[in-house]
């Protein structure tokens, strides 16, 4: 038993160590954006792809993660994983460009897309059932923490050392998680089944021309040969990636999860959190800095009300889950996100005071906790056990891609309606941003209201409602 124990505590420190880590590179760039624009010349659309060219490898591969995690064995797939990363760290930190940076980026997310699903399927695997919504509930909290705290932390290292440190710090840590990894976890697999590469192939190529398309629309022009092209082949191959999903014996992504409404309403909520969630942290991170004269870390320091509530909320939210309903919790959550952003948009000026914005930073810092701590108990509740790799490697992709289309939408809204010429120009492109993400958060939090109230049901209950 008490080495049972030990090994459940080592599982969990291990993999929420290595989620935090994957997961603090969504947005630990946010606040060193005007500094590297600086240092490397980066255009918007660089700066762009700085963040996106991670969430959108992050985003295609994690059900390909999760595949070969459950076929190869977790374990091992969990180290190489890990290894990726940090060798993608150190090529980012000694990147001379931002072409070299951003292709970093993009390798440091195919790392990432490995070791995230298999941290919540070996975590999911080592905790006994009845404590299942706790432990998920803290590796939800970490996770969003990671998030959370990414621009202040990246406006630190970056005012303290240099905006390559940023990279630099993943490398000691992820050296110290492959051996504790290999020595402490247990080696386990999924269900043996062959790799869809042709649906890989159609979602990476089918999402990568949306957005490249939205990212350059407003440089080339929103009529323009290219970016016609680009989106419509994008959408194109989307579409025939959905059908290919439905015809195939061993799919990426089974549709067939989404003839569940917890499952579909989940992760349309996910979508729109994110969305909402990375675009306006794109935006805000760099208005402390190029409106307000503020440095990196007294950027990252101001948006702290918001960043350092699921510190305090999470815990509590992930252990009331199973009490009161996961769901709830994530619609509370969501409406109070929307609530937050809303009030930002509508009070933003360039002389704003900073005593102004803290009331919503805390309001968008509670439903930020609120949504992050259940989300993944309430995808694996709509599953059969055996089925958790692909479903929580699905609800992962889909809520980066929120956040690689609310970076590419919100900029495209920002670069259509303001920039950087002046500080009244920033604002004039960052107040219609805020409120669309706003309003998509909004829209995510009816989606987890309409979620069914339900308890997890035992494998041989969910087959028998499948059949």
């Amino acid at each position: 038993m008490v080495k049972t124990k030990t090994r459940t505590l080592w599982t969990f420190a291990i993999t929420s160590l290595a989620l935090f880590m994957v997961t603090l590179d969504n947005l630990v760039v946010t606040t060193a954006l005007p500094v590297i624009r600086r240092d490397l010349h980066a255009t918007l659309q660089g700066l762009e792809w700085t963040v996106n060219a991670y969430t959108l490898t992050f985003a295609v591969l994690l059900l390909t993660g999760a595949a070969l995690g459950d076929r190869f064995g977790r374990r091992l797939l969990f180290t190489i994983g890990i290894g990726l990363f940090t060798a993608a760290s150190a090529a980012a930190a000694l990147a001379p460009s931002i072409g070299a940076l951003d292709a970093a980026r993009a390798i440091q997310g195919i790392g990432g897309a490995i070791v995230t699903p298999l941290t919540l399927t070996i975590l999911s695997a080592a905790v006994p059932a009845e404590k299942r919504g706790l432990a998920l509930g803290a590796w939800g909290g970490i996770g969003g923490l990671a998030v959370a705290i990414g621009p202040l932390v990246g406006g630190a290292v970056v005012q303290g050392l240099s905006w390559q440190w940023i990279f630099w710090l993943n490398v000691p840590l992820g050296l110290l998680l492959m051996p504790l990894a290999w020595r402490n976890l247990s080696e386990s697999h999924g269900s043996a089944r062959q790799l869809d590469l042709p649906g890989l192939g159609l979602a990476s190529a089918g999402l990568f021309g949306v957005v490249w398309g939205l990212v350059r629309a407003n440089s080339l022009g929103w009529t323009s040969a290219e970016i016609v092209a680009a989106l419509a082949g994008g959408a194109a191959l989307v579409a025939l990636f959905v059908l290919w999903e439905l015809r195939t014996e061993t799919p990426m992504l089974p549709m067939r999860f989404f003839r569940n409404r917890t499952f579909a309403l989940t992760n349309v909520s996910s979508l729109f959190m994110y969305f909402g969630m990375f675009g306006s942290i794109f935006l805000l991170a760099q208005f402390f800095q190029t409106v307000q004269g503020y440095s990196p870390l007294q950027a990252g320091l101001r948006i702290l009300p918001w960043t350092a509530m699921p510190i305090f909320v999470a815990p509590i939210a992930g252990a009331l889950s199973d009490r009161i309903g996961g769901h709830r919790l994530m619609g509370v959550g969501l409406a109070l996100q929307a609530i937050g952003l809303g009030w930002i948009a509508a009070i933003s000026s360039p002389t704003m005071p900073y005593s102004a914005i803290v009331a919503p930073f805390f309001i968008s810092g509670i439903g930020m906790a609120l949504f992050f701590a259940p989300v993944a108990n309430v995808v694996l509740s709509a599953v059969r056990p055996e089925e958790e790799g692909q479903a929580s490697g699905a609800n992962n992709a889909i809520r980066e891609l929120g956040g690689v289309f609310g970076v590419a939408v919100l900029a495209s809204v920002f670069s259509h309606y303001g920039g950087y010429t002046s500080g009244a120009a920033f604002v004039d492109g960052l107040t219609p941003a805020v409120w669309i993400g706003a309003a998509l958060v909004g829209v995510g939090a009816l989606a987890a209201l309409a979620i069914p109230s339900r308890r997890r049901k035992h494998a041989p209950e969910v087959a028998l409602e499948s059949a």
